[in-house]
């Protein structure tokens, strides 16, 4: 199988954040942290176990990473009800069976991508299903495989952030990153790459597998910089629930500039969201067509993140510091395209503290399942020593959930 741990480390020097951290107990506490707003003290979010139970599981799905969580009737900021289905997207998956403690090789599988579907607004078991597509070889479990113009035979997806875009054509959208296996003999380096952006296109209504879906291509890609669209999106529209709604939908980058992680926006109006040609990029004064002139709004960021709105008006960033490490930060901001405050680190894993080999990486909230005045987020586990790691701990390559307060 295919060096995929390392899927997110874009540059070497990511190898080497050191995965420190302090322990923390379900409660809110007030831990000395340096550089918060000129501050010493952090708020430590409150760890939720019953979100982090929902995915602990023996059979079938066990285990992906990358979920971003998708509100199907729209309203990305509304508190969700009983009967809200929330559409979870996940990476590399893991299909099989276990007992809780040990997993045998014979008895697993990974593929590519896969999804979750929750009824409700509560972490319930009985009411969320895990969907793949059946087949014999694990590429072909995946739900989506690429087969635009461009792609190749072994080509495959991760996936990004998505929307219902209720204010356009009712369909729902998905962003998929291409990636394709690369020969690093004699030169080193990771042995994949990802080739381009591309959109998953679902009509309403379209239940798993999704066999009547349609994938774009777009131009929302450059390799030289990494810059890929998707990682976040903000949905600024009435029926979302916005509070503030000018009617776009903004749609965030990540891009590796000027010796950062950072993070760019696009907006485009939900009627002309697959018109490529109607998108507009910040450039610090004016929204303009040409992606390369976007600038850096934020730094440091991770490659999945969120966006999203506070009571008061504001904006929250919510991510893993350098993509990989401890830290789960958030930046408050004025508007959709900043100015951002510093970084404030609202909680530190401690599963790389317990795990030499473990890595924490790429935290994002959900507003619609969060409790008012506070964001439920989410951050990723995995290990440098995956393949050995998974044997010995099934269930330790899915999703941990945190609280974060936002009044305070």
């Amino acid at each position: 199988m295919k060096n995929w741990i390392n899927k997110y480390l874009i540059t070497a020097g990511a190898l080497s954040i050191v995965l420190a951290g302090t322990s923390c107990k379900n409660e809110t506490k007030k831990k000395p942290v340096e550089g918060n707003n000129g501050n010493t003290e952090a708020t430590v979010a409150n760890v939720s176990p019953k979100w982090s139970q929902l995915f602990i599981k023996n059979e079938g799905w066990f285990g992906g990473d990358g979920i971003f969580g998708i509100p199907m009737d729209g309203k990305e900021f509304v508190t969700a009800t009983d009967s809200t289905i929330t559409l979870f997207t996940f990476g590399d998956t893991m299909i099989g069976h276990h007992d809780g403690k040990t997993l045998v090789p014979e008895d697993f599988q990974m593929i590519n991508n896969s999804v979750g579907i929750l009824q409700g607004n509560t972490p319930n078991k009985s009411q969320i299903s895990f969907h793949w597509k059946e087949g014999e070889d694990p590429k072909d479990k995946a739900l989506f495989k690429p087969i635009t113009p461009n792609s190749e035979t072994d080509d495959y997806y991760w996936l990004g952030d998505g929307f219902v875009n209720t204010e356009g054509d009712d369909n729902l959208y998905i962003f998929a990153y291409p990636v394709r296996e690369k020969d690093t003999t004699g030169i080193g380096g990771f042995n994949f790459q990802q080739v381009g952006v591309n959109l998953i296109q679902i009509p309403k209504g379209s239940k798993p597998p999704y066999l009547d879906h349609a994938q774009l291509e777009t131009p929302f890609f450059d390799s030289e910089t990494q810059t890929s669209f998707g990682s976040a999106i903000y949905v600024n529209t009435r029926s979302a629930g916005a509070p503030d709604p000018d009617g776009y939908v903004y749609t965030y980058a990540v891009s590796n500039q000027e010796g950062t992680k950072g993070l760019l926006v696009a907006r485009v109006q939900p009627k002309n969201y697959v018109k490529f040609d109607q998108w507009r990029f910040w450039n610090g004064q004016d929204w303009v067509p040409e992606m390369g002139e976007a600038i850096i709004i934020a730094r440091d960021v991770s490659n999945e993140m969120s966006v999203s709105p506070t009571l008061d008006g504001k904006i929250v960033l919510t991510y893993q510091r350098f993509t990989m490490g401890p830290e789960v930060a958030i930046q408050i901001g004025e508007s959709l395209v900043g100015p951002f405050g510093e970084p404030e680190i609202v909680y530190r894993t401690t599963e790389n503290e317990t795990n030499e080999t473990y890595f924490t990486y790429n935290a994002k909230a959900y507003p619609h399942l969060s409790k008012p005045g506070t964001l439920l987020a989410s951050y990723n586990v995995n290990s440098f020593d995956f393949w050995a790691d998974i044997l010995k701990d099934p269930n330790l390559y899915r999703p941990r959930f945190l609280e974060i307060p936002l009044e305070r």
